[in-house]
């Protein structure tokens, strides 16, 4: 998800098509690997029993989050001008910065947790 933060990010600095294609490629490749990233990880950490409730609500998490973040994100297109940034740029750089900070807090619990578990 650090990945995929930062390519997002980086879509806002697109100033052609090829850098839109480009970025947008890479990206792709990036989302790609996240559902069955979580998928193989649920069958480490849950039991037979729970893995199915927990990937039900996995995705449960994708019309949530198209409910929730809809309006959120109507609301940055409307933050024209704001450092000299379209409401776009601020769109990106506001959707992928909370994935690169959620993905390092992430690696240092699990880094963490594995230390100890030795």
């Amino acid at each position: 998800m650090v990945a995929w933060g930062v390519i997002s990010s980086g879509m806002a600095l697109v100033q052609g098509p090829w850098s839109f294609y480009i970025l947008r490629f890479l990206l792709g490749i990036a989302e790609a690997e996240f559902l069955p990233g979580v998928i193989y990880f649920f069958t480490l950490w849950f039991p037979k029993t729970v893995r199915g409730r927990m990937v039900a609500v996995l995705m449960t998490a994708l019309p949530l989050s198209s409910v929730l973040g809809s309006p959120v994100s109507a609301a940055l297109l409307l933050t024209n001008g704001i450092l000299h940034l379209r409401g776009w740029h601020w769109l990106f750089i506001i959707e992928g910065l909370p994935a690169v900070a959620l993905g390092l807090l992430a690696l240092l619990i699990l880094q963490r947790d594995m230390q100890s578990a030795r």
